[in-house]
């Protein structure tokens, strides 16, 4: 079905008929979507809705040759030459990192006097990871409008069928159109690029469009979001003014509410302009008024808001990946140099002014410790006297881990470092970071506040695998209370997490206005707020630009400021003005990407055997003394711990390709951090309990319980210690029960050992003693069987694939399907179909 195109008919008759038939008439000609009603009809459309845009241009894939926002006059423009196919964002670098305003203008010859008119805006796509806010604005009406997420990188890049299609309705009032020249323009206010189907316009019958006379269109009226500094100390806002002109070479003047603001000489092409409002305590409309030749050629209505006194404190720092991008050995270097690079920048930029002098936070210690064991004094004192003068930064961790891996002693490990640090240099080291993993075991608390740390920047990543964490804690700062409900750390995750500056690159004008838009939208109350700036990718080299950018905004603009400083310096002042108002939050904070240790179950077991083995070790050698404590060989140990749990788990093609070199290469590291832990644990455990100076115990032992509790648990001993003496006595010659165990161990229940303590067992020649055992047990081969139940194992998977209760002969176990209980699966990829 297709509407009647009479609008068209008086339209057509102008000095434009030929071009103004030939474009729209073929542009209108396509099918109309059902739902438009009988009582609206098109008056024009860019482009077909047919979910394909191979007649806008660019299309299908030359994004990247986009170069100026388009300036669209209706029976004029070639939606081929002239609508490019994707509107980009200001988080495409591609696009100069900005916000892109597409301007339509549009002649009406004939009006109705009442009835609605709808503008559709008919999308193939948007990003995944960061749609955009788009801004809708028809002769200075304004809606706004958070698009939803998109299907990925295909649809932008060639392949317009695998986007997600959506639309965006914007109904008004006819009497927002008027007869003459009418704009409609379309901003991406934040987020990333989306991909046009077609952009219609539906009005009342009666309606007439005809070829604009204008040829001079403000493409966008921004304010500035910041407070301008002026003579005598007075304060202004800027509002920008960017013109397109088309035609010849003509006068003209920008008026605010009526009066001549400036006057202006328009060049053929785009042109950008600065008027300067007074400041306002309350949101006011300004009504801005271009005129060309003497006649008004455009208006718009802006809306200028009160200013907020807001400071802005920026964290650089390089998030550390320990592989998945590049090869463990060459992180190491990376991060190595660029510690040595954020000092040199700290010592160039010492005498800019106070704000914009650059502060290197070191994310985490491994860093440090790599720097201070590798380098020479000169150098390890240069570091030194950086974090004693603040040009470096230290945060606690010593790495991004997957704290639910962790064993207790494993937490307090990672802040281990720190408190050296802090020793050493004289400056506390109070504040941590995490990025990239978004989610935290309850344990950290308490392992950070026995380190002294008050202050934690968490930052996952802002799209990938993060679950609700963003939704839920993005700019909303609390108190995380520890399990004992005495210990709390200040949380705070900063908008985009970690990965603002490989969003927008660069610090501009247009971004600290969406920068505080945002702030607004979310309802972010504080007057402090801070971000992230980890470079241009993981593990990246510091980025001097913010300094110079810093150092410019701070001079000529005296709101918002910025400042570049530490996690600390900035968790401080924000706690000393708002501390008394924050909530507080008890409980863990699910982590889950620890589940896919699984996929390296022999190692990630391995690893917390090293862990629990190595806080035996370490009380053993406090309780015997065997001799001097071996520092240096229980911080090798504790370090390979930790690297295995370290965040980055394999490489980034190891789903995808694991028989990929890089994926090997990188999981031999990896694998290698779980097995020399095993080994080196092993070791001092050894030499943990090696003879002790005095007597020794004749066929005996001593059994030392290195927890902080009390303990009744069975306690195996090898062949080797009882030596076929099966009878075991206590200290005062009392048997305890035991038992001989097939493979040559034996097993003694142990009573009530005293915490941190020893005590003494000797083995005597007589049978195990039975103690007040009730039943007896017996095992052949898979099964296991006392006076209540009868188990079967299967013998392959270990699965229970029988279980009988005395006195009911009926198996519990249901293995119709194959399965036993216990039974584990592997699944391939995350199709639960494979299992």
């Amino acid at each position: 079905m297709q509407h009647d195109m009479r609008s068209f008919s008086k339209p057509l008759r102008t000095r434009h008929a030929c071009r103004l038939a030939g474009l729209l008439g073929g542009l209108l000609v396509a099918a109309v979507p059902a739902g438009w009603g009988a009582e609206l009809v098109p008056l024009w459309s860019i482009g077909q809705v047919d979910g394909n845009n191979a007649e806008l241009a660019l299309a299908p894939d030359g994004y990247a040759r986009f170069k100026e926002d388009p300036f669209f006059i209706v029976g004029v423009s070639d939606p081929k030459r002239e609508w490019p196919y994707a509107q980009p964002g200001p988080s495409d670098s591609w696009a100069g990192q900005r916000r892109h305003t597409f301007t339509i203008r549009f002649g009406l010859a004939e009006l109705p006097a009442e009835g609605t008119c709808r503008l559709e805006l008919r999308l193939l796509d948007t990003h995944s990871g960061g749609a955009p806010r788009l801004r809708v604005d028809v002769n200075g009406q304004v809606t706004e409008h958070a698009l939803p997420r998109g299907g990925g990188d295909g649809s932008i890049q060639g392949h317009p069928d695998q986007g997600n299609r959506t639309a965006v309705n914007v109904e008004f009032p006819v009497t927002q159109l008027h007869v003459g020249d009418n704009d409609i323009q379309l901003t991406t206010l934040s987020g990333s690029w989306l991909l046009y189907d077609a952009v219609v316009l539906l009005a009342p019958e009666g309606a007439q469009v005809t070829v604009p006379t204008g040829q001079t269109a403000v493409l966008r009226a921004d304010v500035v979001r910041a407070l301008r500094r002026g003579a005598a100390g007075s304060l202004t806002q800027p509002l920008k003014v960017v013109l397109r002109h088309l035609g010849e070479p003509a006068g003209g003047s920008l008026e605010i509410d009526g009066a001549v603001a400036r006057s202006i000489q328009l060049q053929r092409g785009d042109q950008e302009f600065q008027l300067r409002l007074p400041e306002v305590q309350e949101t006011r409309t300004r009504r801005l008024i271009l005129r060309v030749g003497g006649e008004v050629v455009a208006r718009r209505e802006v809306t200028v808001p009160p200013f907020r006194e807001l400071t802005v404190y920026i964290l650089p720092h390089s998030h550390t990946d320990i592989g998945y991008t590049e090869i463990q050995t060459d992180i190491e270097e990376k991060q190595v140099n660029n510690l040595l690079r954020g000092m040199e920048l700290a010592e160039a930029t010492a005498d800019y002014p106070d704000g914009a002098r650059f502060v290197w936070n070191v994310e985490v210690l491994w860093a440090a410790d790599l720097y201070l064991h590798r380098l020479g004094p000169a150098q390890r004192e240069r570091f030194l006297e950086a974090v004693r003068t603040g040009k470096v930064a230290l945060n606690g961790l010593y790495l991004n881990e997957l704290t639910g891996l962790c064993r207790p002693e494993e937490l307090l490990r990672l802040c281990r470092l720190a408190t050296q640090l802090g020793d050493t240099t004289g400056v506390a080291v109070d504040a941590a970071m995490i990025s990239d993993v978004p989610g935290y075991t309850w344990g950290t608390v308490t392992a950070m506040a026995q380190a002294g740390i008050r202050y934690f920047s968490v930052a996952p990543n802002y799209f990938d695998r993060i679950g609700d964490i963003l939704v839920q804690w993005e700019n909303k700062p609390f108190y995380w209370v520890g399990p004992s409900g005495r210990d709390k750390v200040l949380v705070w995750i900063p908008w985009r997490g970690y990965a603002m500056s490989h969003i927008i690159h660069r610090l501009t004008p247009e971004f600290v206005t969406e920068y505080q838009e945002q702030l607004e939208r979310s309802g972010f109350p504080y007057d402090i707020a801070y971000m992230r700036w980890a470079g241009h990718g993981d593990n990246a080299v510091p980025d001097p630009a913010i300094c110079e950018f810093i150092r410019d905004w701070n001079t000529e603009y005296a709101w918002p400021h910025f400042n570049i400083t530490s996690t600390s310096a900035a968790f401080r002042d924000f706690e000393e003005r708002y501390g008394d108002r924050l909530p507080e939050v008890a409980g863990d904070w699910t982590p889950y990407w620890e589940d896919g240790a699984g996929s390296s179950a022999l190692e990630t077991g391995l690893n917390r055997e090293s862990s629990d083995r190595l806080a035996q070790a370490e009380t053993l050698w406090a309780l015997r003394g065997p001799g001097p404590y071996p520092v240096a060989d229980f911080s090798t140990a504790w370090r390979d711990t930790l690297l295995y749990s370290e965040h980055t788990w394999g490489a980034w093609c190891s789903v995808s390709e694991p028989a990929r070199q890089e994926t090997l290469d990188q999981w031999a590291i990896k694998s290698s951090y779980a097995a020399a832990a095993d080994r080196e644990s092993r070791d001092l455990l050894d030499r943990a309990g090696s003879p002790a100076p005095g007597p020794e115990a004749e066929q005996g032992i001593d059994l030392y319980n290195t927890t902080s509790w009390a303990r009744t648990e069975l306690a195996n001993v090898p062949h080797d210690f009882w030596d076929g003496r099966s009878r075991v006595l206590d200290s005062a010659g009392n048997p305890v029960p035991s038992q001989r165990l097939a493979n040559g161990d034996l097993v003694m229940l142990v009573r009530d050992a005293p915490p941190l303590a020893a005590r003494r067992y000797r083995f005597v020649n007589g049978a195990p003693h039975a103690g007040e055992a009730k039943a007896e047990a017996d095992a052949a081969e898979a099964v296991l069987r006392n006076e209540r139940l009868t188990v079967r194992l299967d013998p392959t998977t270990g699965a229970i694939i029988d279980l009988r209760v005395t006195g009911y002969d009926h198996n519990l176990v249901d293995t119709s399907d194959g399965e036993g209980l216990g039974d584990c699966r592997y699944l391939i990829g995350d199709d639960l179909a494979n299992l």
